[in-house]
C-alpha cells in the first residue's frame, strides 16, 4: 500500500491517438487495488467525449478535456502524469502549462518533443498510426508546427520517464530510441516483447513500474 505521501500523488492516464480512456481498465483496476489516486481524461472527440471529430478542430481543442481536467484539482495534489504514443505530446504542453503540479510525466512508447525542435518534426515517420486503430483523430502537424510550445522552463523542468516496448510495431523501437537520444529523460525502462498496447497486454507489469515512479519522484 502507497504511503501517506504516495497516496496524495493523483496518476493522470492519458491515451494515444483514436483511443480513449478505456484502454487504462486493466492498469486503472490495479493501481486502485494498490490504494492508489488514478483517473484516465478522454481527449476530445476520443472515447466516450461526446465532440465529434469534425468538431476537433486544433490541438487546443484535442487536449482541452486534460487541461480542464487538471485546472480542477486541489493545489496540494502532485501528478504523475502518463501519456501513451500520441498522448506524450498532449502532457507535454500539459506539463508545459501546469509545471508546479505535475512531479513527473511518464512517456509510455511515446511522443517525448525536446525544447528545440517543433513536436511536428517529430511526428513524420508514424502516420500510419491513425490507420490502424479505432477512432478517428488528427495529427494537427499545423498547430505543432508552432514555435515556442515548450519552454525549458516549464516543461523542461519536469522529470520525464520513458517506456520501451520493444515489441511495438507500431511505434517501432528505433523510433522510440531516437525520441529518447534526442530528449534525455531522467529514466528509461524497457520491456522485452511489449507490443503497442502495453497497458492491456501486461496490465500489471506496467501497473508495478507506475507505482515505482509514484515512490521515486517527490
Amino acid at each position: 500500500m502507497p504511503t501517506t505521501t504516495e497516496s496524495r500523488k493523483h496518476l493522470v492516464l492519458v491515451h494515444g491517438l483514436c483511443h480513449g480512456a478505456w484502454c487504462w481498465y486493466k492498469v486503472m483496476t490495479n493501481l486502485r487495488s494498490a490504494g492508489y489516486h488514478v483517473s484516465a481524461v478522454d481527449l476530445g472527440g476520443s472515447g466516450m467525449h461526446p465532440n465529434q471529430l469534425d468538431e476537433i478542430i486544433t490541438f487546443s481543442d484535442y487536449i482541452h478535456p486534460l487541461f480542464q481536467f487538471l485546472e480542477s484539482l486541489s493545489a496540494d495534489e502532485r501528478v504523475v502524469l502518463v501519456g501513451h504514443s500520441f498522448g506524450g505530446l498532449a502532457i507535454s504542453l500539459a506539463m508545459e502549462r501546469f509545471p508546479h503540479i505535475v512531479s513527473v510525466g511518464v512517456f509510455i512508447t511515446a511522443y517525448m518533443p525536446n525544447c528545440k525542435d517543433t513536436p511536428a518534426l517529430q511526428m513524420a515517420q508514424d502516420l500510419t498510426l491513425a490507420k490502424m486503430l479505432i477512432r478517428p483523430s488528427h495529427f494537427f502537424l499545423e498547430d505543432m508546427s508552432q514555435d515556442s510550445l515548450l519552454t525549458s522552463d516549464k516543461y523542461g523542468s519536469v522529470s520525464r520517464v520513458y517506456v520501451v516496448c520493444e515489441g511495438d510495431r507500431v511505434v517501432n523501437e528505433e523510433f522510440q530510441r531516437f525520441v529518447i537520444e534526442d530528449s534525455p529523460p531522467n529514466e528509461v525502462k524497457s520491456f522485452p516483447g511489449a507490443g503497442h498496447m502495453i497497458m492491456l497486454s501486461i496490465p500489471k507489469d506496467i501497473s508495478l513500474y507506475l507505482q515505482e515512479i509514484a515512490t521515486r519522484y517527490p
